[in-house]
């Protein structure tokens, strides 16, 4: 039983170490322009395109992960149902929360990282998407990881 919370633990904290590493790589490739629509802190269809990108890599990661350590294919289902619930909470968090006086309309020519991470405005859709998406890659993941180790599905 600890195993297999562990594992899950372990599956998220790769997910996490996974999202910051690859998404403050791509912003600094990407750049401030390429990052957010001009003069703004909304996201470009670019980002939006990237971040789902690296987020199906993490979750998928994150997937393998919990599977590979785990004793039972209950742990990366339970993996899933946290990166469902908690991407979910923050979802609609986002979307009944702050107030539009809050937001901060006009973007600096340059913007930190740090800033870029409080200030960004995502679109909606994306903030539900992104839960889903991530619940599927955890899922995908663990297929991976099970049939490496010789067991064809998840139970």
């Amino acid at each position: 039983m600890a195993r297999n919370i562990g594992s899950v633990i372990l599956g998220y904290l790769v997910m996490i170490i996974v999202v910051f590493a690859t998404f403050s790589l791509a912003y600094k490739v990407i750049g401030v322009d390429g990052s957010y629509q001009p003069g703004t802190y909304d996201v470009s269809m670019l980002w939006i395109v990237v971040s789902i990108v690296l987020g199906i890599v993490a979750a998928i990661l994150g997937g393998f992960a919990c599977a590979r350590v785990a004793h039972s294919p209950v742990a990366p289902k339970a993996l899933a149902a946290v990166v469902l619930v908690i991407g979910l909470g923050m979802a609609i968090a986002a979307a009944t929360g702050g107030a539009a006086e809050d937001r901060i309309e006009v973007r600096p020519a340059e913007v930190s990282g740090l800033e870029a991470m409080q200030n960004s405005q995502t679109p909606i859709w994306v903030q539900f998407l992104n839960p889903l998406i991530g619940a599927v890659g955890v899922l995908y993941g663990a297929g991976l990881a099970r049939k490496s180790k010789g067991v064809s599905e998840v139970a």
